[in-house]
């Protein structure tokens, strides 16, 4: 515990500019952090840029005014741009506060972070809530030379890196507080009039996915919380923020078949009542986990089904199969819960044939929804060292790194990205699918149909209007 109330400003940078990043709910790592430091007697605040439309110079002046001991700004890889300029900024209106930066971009290239970026004092690697709340110890004492006794950092020291042993990850997830949301601006989170506030019930990814990045980030060991614990949780997310859903934000949710059926049971037992989603893979479920996540309110499950092709899920180590993909899909919708897939297109070996197997697949199996990204090699992703060592041509301005825009060159599939998948929204959102959504009348069903009808208007120039008056009606249902 700090010796003296330190300031703690966490700060979610600016988007970059031209780059997709959307956030549909409020970041919870940050909101653990808060959450860690303000328990322990610190002062807190934290700026959410992009939902508030805060630009660099309203940080530079908000965060003036606040004062802080230390700042902690957050990035990926596509807002690490983002995060160093503001922590430029920040250095020219708080030159005595802390810069710290963390994230998994930061994590994995450190060094070379502090390296290319003299406003940056700190990186934290991995998680980060013990982490931040031992540097708000140390700056506490004014003494900053006992930051090499801080475990999960790296930072610099008479002109070289230093860089301390990884912190060991939090074993007993039941030990955390709640993620501090209230210090998020939650309306401006709302989709169609709707909020949606993320639970982690887990942290840990058994799995070897080429193109993740969450086993290093959080370890290859799956630390569960108990179902009281997370039930616990939801019970007060709903009495303290009146959500109209949650969404687990597990790598995969159902890894631990007991552990789901029990929060299920106990999400009954105390009457939640809200509608929820999360996130699996086809190869753990069962038919039975289904059949008791719907009776606990479950409506929408998503699956990494990645490709149509099972030379593309070799390639990814994804360790799935297209029949178990196609199975579990059936297996969700016979339980009455509504799917979701992400495919990834464009990895390496990738053709027009495999390309093709991906989109007969998503015809054949019907999904509710379909996310459809490129395959982008982050750095510290086994794709990564892929593409370098195939001798690919790739694009190192991380700020493109979205998922969205091609950053290498990949000579076996030559096709505009944008415009296939273009061609393949504006088939999928059909007026018949809106209809479909739209009589189903569960929540995600309702918000997949709105999401749908305001694409389907814009791409034929309708007025707003419509899908205003649209909208309007369903918030009456």
């Amino acid at each position: 515990m700090a010796e003296k109330s330190v300031k703690v400003a966490l700060v979610n940078p600016p988007p970059p500019l031209g780059a997709f990043v959307h956030y549909q709910s409020p970041l919870i790592g940050i909101a653990y952090i808060a959450a860690v430091l303000e328990k322990n007697g610190c002062e807190v605040t934290v700026f959410d840029c992009p939902p508030l439309n805060i630009t660099y110079e309203d940080l530079k002046r908000k965060i003036a005014c606040f004062e802080p001991d230390i700042v902690g700004i957050t990035s990926v890889t596509v807002t690490f741009s983002s995060a160093v300029q503001a922590a430029r900024v920040i250095k020219e209106s708080c030159p005595q506060a802390l810069i710290v930066v963390g994230g998994p971009h930061v994590t994995i290239l450190d060094e070379q972070s502090l390296n290319e970026h003299p406003e940056i004092d700190v990186v934290v690697r991995g998680e980060g809530e013990q982490t931040m709340l031992e540097l708000a110890d140390i700056v506490s004492t004014h003494n900053l030379k006992n930051l090499q006794r801080v475990d999960g950092i790296t930072f610099r020291k008479n002109g070289a890196i230093v860089r301390t042993k990884d912190r060991d990850f939090i074993q007993n997830l039941d030990e955390l507080p709640h993620p501090a949301y209230k210090f998020f601006p939650l309306n401006k989170y709302k989709l169609y009039g709707k909020l949606i506030l993320p639970i982690i019930t887990s942290r840990g990814c058994a799995f070897n996915c080429s193109f993740c990045l969450a086993p290093r980030m959080a370890g290859k060991r799956f630390r569960p919380r108990s179902p009281k614990n997370v039930v616990d949780e939801l019970e007060w997310l709903r009495d303290e923020h009146k959500p109209d859903a949650f969404t687990f934000h597990d790598e995969t949710f159902t890894f631990d078949k007991k552990r789901v059926l029990a929060i299920c049971e106990e999400i009954k037992n105390r009457n939640i009542n809200v509608p929820w989603d999360c996130s699996t893979r086809s190869d753990q479920i069962s038919v039975d986990v289904f059949a008791k996540m719907r009776n606990a309110n479950c409506q929408l499950v998503s699956f990494g089904v990645e490709s149509g092709s099972q030379k593309i899920l070799n390639a990814m180590k994804k360790g799935t199969t297209v029949e178990q993909n196609e199975r579990a899909i059936k297996w969700a919708k016979e339980a009455g819960i509504s799917v979701t897939i992400s495919v990834i297109i464009g990895y390496p070996g990738e053709t027009k044939d495999t390309l093709q197997q991906t989109l007969d697949f998503i015809r054949r199996t019907e999904p509710d929804d379909v996310h459809m990204s490129l395959a982008t090699p982050y750095p510290g992703i086994e794709l990564y060292d892929v593409v370098k060592n195939l001798g690919f041509k790739m694009c190192e301005d991380w700020s493109r790194c979205d998922m969205q825009m091609q950053v290498f060159e990949n000579p076996s599939l030559t096709v505009n990205f944008r415009e296939m998948r273009k061609k393949f929204y504006n088939h999928f959102y059909s007026p018949s699918y809106i209809f479909r959504q739209w009589m189903k009348r569960d929540f995600y069903s309702q918000i997949m149909a709105r999401a749908a009808l305001n694409q389907l208007l814009w791409r034929i120039k309708l007025p707003r209007l419509i899908s205003a008056n649209f909208n309007k009606l369903a918030r009456q249902q």
